[in-house]
């Protein structure tokens, strides 16, 4: 079929193309593989925008993960074969670090791993919440366990490790570091992520609320950071707007 791995070329795109190679999955599923976090990134986002204007095919489910976006439910297999084969032209914008609407989760930077995150940064220990602070994220995609979000958007320096002796126990709200993400445990489990912070209130996951999740591909994030005597609001909204995910 148009668009599989030997159809579409990485290396011969045009600027702001889709690097992409599409293979079918199932009956009426394309898998797009793509080079980069920041191409799959881009990409999602221009499939919801494509979306939202009635320009893409219908199709039932669009979920990113790390180098790769799933596309499922296609009206028919001649549907899934002819977006194949116009993907990989697209002219796809690169993403925006506008912080406009972004969700915010007030944190208290006061994680076990702060100093040693601080160390491989090669700053000081209190310059880590001013930078983490100052970045937008987004949620690249969702995994790991319910409501768990990943999400990029510090810069490539600032990149750290796992742990080499991962936790037993991780609380809920802990706010952590790994490789090229920042992530929210949404409730207490194993994990070898480099603790940074707590975000006390922030309910990621709640099945009484719609959606139960409150982080969601293509959320724009940004963290804000708590004294430690300061009173504990919920996650809100960047602007005007009702505060999302705080259990009444």
């Amino acid at each position: 079929m148009a668009g599989e791995r030997g159809a579409s070329p990485e290396g011969r795109a045009g600027r702001g193309q889709a690097r992409a190679a599409v293979l079918p999955v199932g009956r009426d599923g394309l898998l797009v593989e793509l080079g980069t976090a920041e191409e799959t990134e881009a990409l999602h986002a221009e499939l919801l925008r494509r979306r939202a204007l009635g320009t893409l095919p219908p199709v039932a489910e669009i979920v990113p993960g790390a180098r790769t976006v799933l596309l499922d439910g296609f009206p028919s297999a001649d549907a899934a074969r002819a977006l194949a084969a116009e993907l990989p032209g697209w002219n796809v914008p690169p993403l925006t670090g506008s912080a406009a609407g972004a969700l915010e989760i007030p944190v208290r930077y006061d994680g076990p791993d702060l100093a040693d995150v601080a160390a491989l940064w090669g700053v000081a220990e209190d310059e880590v919440p001013r930078i983490h602070a100052a970045a937008t994220f987004r949620v690249a995609f969702c995994g790991f366990a319910p409501g768990f979000g990943y999400l990029t958007g510090l810069d490539e320096r600032y990149h750290v490790p796992r742990r080499a002796d991962p936790r037993t126990r991780v609380p809920a709200g802990a706010v952590g570091l790994a490789g090229p993400y920042t992530g929210v445990y949404p409730r207490s489990s194993p994990g070898g992520w480099q603790l940074i912070g707590t975000a006390p209130e922030t309910v990621l996951w709640d099945a009484d609320r719609t959606p139960a999740a409150l982080l969601t591909p293509g959320t724009r994030v940004r963290f804000v950071p708590l004294e430690s005597d300061e009173a504990q609001p919920g996650p809100r909204r960047a602007g005007p707007g009702p505060a999302p995910g705080r259990r009444p």
